[in-house]
């Protein structure tokens, strides 16, 4: 993509209380979007965050767990070159969830939440509007820590499934980011062990049958269904990365609509920083 429209400071990590209501759109015929769990933006700008993006210039990046508010983030950051960003984090919780989008193209509209205060107030969601298309980049809830947590994390995933088939009827969506389930067997390397744990429960993995039975794709799968040891997340206490012993719970869904305009999907699991590594997708 490019023709993107300059960015200065005055126009640059707006959040979501001052971000205006209305763009011009400018998007040339392909469009690549990286999605990231950084495990804390400002942990991840002190490993090279910021040559990174530069080097590999996404037309989208999309990032979770960022742990920061807008106003806690370095210039360099929070003002990143040719892009705008966007951030939405926790109203109750500093350091906790947390969103954040940065983008070449100027959208028509910038969203923040699904409209549930219970789910919005975490910070986990940031909408894209553009001309043909709803580029949402999620940051769905961990079902650790208890009953209650789990319940939220179903709740959520129930809500937003809900909230996508509604922005579908006016055109098609795109949606990425840290769901927190791995699908099936092939997408951990443990699932015999996972069993019973949060993040492959047979009730967070039928959440996802849901998703695809409802018409959305997850393009890396469609992409290599047979494909192993394909993995986005890895437990750094246990240093499971080194050996491979992960999950791949990190996704790209596009709508079935949209399934024809994909190019390409992949796994950046060279990329270090966080206990998750990039996704990327190229769509025309």
């Amino acid at each position: 993509m490019h023709g993107c429209a300059k960015c200065t400071k005055d126009s640059t990590g707006r959040n979501e209380d001052n971000y205006p209501q209305s763009y011009t759109t400018n998007i040339d015929p392909t469009m690549r979007i990286i999605s990231w769990n950084v495990n804390g933006l400002r942990a991840v700008a002190k490993k090279g965050f910021v040559e990174w993006v530069r080097a590999e210039s996404p037309d989208v990046l999309c990032l979770q767990e960022t742990k920061a508010g807008v106003e806690q983030l370095p210039d360099d950051v929070r003002y990143l070159g040719e892009y705008t960003s966007v951030f939405s984090s926790s109203k109750e919780k500093k350091g906790y969830s947390g969103v954040a989008i940065y983008f070449k193209a100027v959208p028509k509209d910038v969203r923040y939440g699904i409209g549930i205060k219970r789910f919005d107030e975490e910070g986990r969601t940031v909408v894209l509007e553009y001309d043909d298309l709803m580029l949402l980049n999620v940051y769905f809830p961990n079902g650790g820590g208890g009953p209650e947590r789990l319940r939220y994390k179903l709740d959520f995933y129930d809500a937003f499934l809900e909230h996508i088939e509604t922005l579908r009827r006016t055109k098609p969506v795109i949606f990425c980011g840290d769901v927190n389930t791995a699908h099936e067997e092939i997408d951990l390397a443990r699932p015999k062990e996972n069993a019973t744990h949060t993040g492959f429960l047979p009730e967070e993995r039928a959440w996802i049958d849901e998703v695809i039975a409802h018409g959305y794709v997850d393009v890396f799968r469609h992409t290599y269904p047979r494909k192993e040891d394909a993995y986005t997340y890895w437990d750094m206490k246990t240093q499971a990365r080194d050996r491979n012993v992960g999950w791949r719970i990190d996704y790209f869904f596009v709508s079935q609509e949209y399934l024809p305009r994909v190019k390409g999907t992949g796994i950046m699991d060279q990329v270090y920083g966080s206990d998750h590594c990039p996704i990327w997708l190229e769509v025309k």
